[in-house]
């Protein structure tokens, strides 16, 4: 059961992390809300609806607008810390060439052929040629991820449920049998 793994890797309660007051003092109220550390299946969907979300977002630390937005909107902050690193230095080029393309195609322009020097006028030349298919590709596919990965997980989630239900009565119904069999 996935809860049973994120309860043994997470911290069990807020008051873990704030065990000298000095987070509170830094940081605010806020991320010590219980809801921000919860693992249901409303906290857990959510973290990686951000994650994912963010992870399309073409911008450095991208750690930081998923960690506010965890706490802003109340859902499992690790978790969408970590559904964000969907998005690292190994899958940024596939993950923005796909974007770059779809929204080439969707604005039904030609690619723009870019020629990589390793410089900061290089970045932002290229970036003010390709800014608008690249932007319009991450949007879509930060939408597309986010709702695909919320609907799996509550789907997961709610499997696991009835799957452990079903076990449970399972269990049940042979214990009874047994006593049935036993008194019998």
């Amino acid at each position: 059961m996935p809860k049973q793994f994120f309860r043994r890797h997470l911290p069990r309660d807020s008051r873990e992390l704030d065990h000298d007051g000095s987070l509170r003092r830094v940081i605010g109220r806020r991320i010590l809300d219980p809801n921000v550390w919860h693992l249901n299946r409303r906290s857990i969907s959510g973290g990686i609806a951000i994650g994912l979300f963010v992870a399309w977002i073409p911008m450095p630390f991208q750690m930081v607008p998923t960690a506010l937005l965890s706490i802003l909107l109340r859902v499992n902050l690790p978790i969408a810390i970590i559904a964000v690193w969907v998005s690292n230095p190994l899958t940024w080029a596939p993950m923005y060439w796909f974007a770059y393309r779809l929204g080439i195609l969707l604005l039904g322009r030609d690619p723009i052929r870019v020629e990589f020097a390793m410089e900061w006028s290089w970045f932002f030349d290229e970036m003010l040629r390709i800014w608008q298919p690249l932007l319009l590709g991450c949007s879509i596919m930060a939408i597309v991820s986010a709702s695909v990965g919320y609907g799996l997980t509550r789907l997961i989630w709610r499997w696991h449920v009835v799957t452990d239900l079903l076990e449970r009565r399972r269990r049940r119904k042979a214990r009874g049998n047994r006593n049935r069999d036993a008194g019998g």
